[in-house]
């Protein structure tokens, strides 16, 4: 089931759209999500290893890993975010012509 989202249509009607992505669109934003999702998660081991090190804390390899699980999980982007842009996309450009950006 492709992943959809409904946005208020620009006019001034109280109407909604639904935009839906494809099965592609919906995987590449995945693919997009994970790469992003990795190189957050392996920053966040590092800015953990830092933590340990100038708290003057032991380092555990355990501990390391649950700082940067709290990091990771606190800042990360999760898939359905990439998803709700992704579509906010495509409804911007059907109604580019009536979306007034400020």
């Amino acid at each position: 089931m492709a992943f959809s989202k409904d946005f208020p249509r620009p006019e001034k009607s109280p109407n909604w759209e639904r935009i839906s992505l494809t099965t592609e669109e919906e995987k590449e934003v995945e693919k997009v999500a994970r790469k992003e999702n990795i190189e957050l998660m392996k920053q966040c081991i590092e800015d953990a290893k830092e933590i340990v090190k100038n708290s003057k804390l032991k380092v555990y390899q355990s501990d390391v890993i649950r700082i940067a699980i709290a990091l990771f999980e606190k800042i990360a982007s999760h898939q359905v975010y990439w998803k709700e842009r992704a579509c906010k996309e495509k409804f911007e450009d059907k109604f580019k012509t009536l979306i007034k950006k400020p």
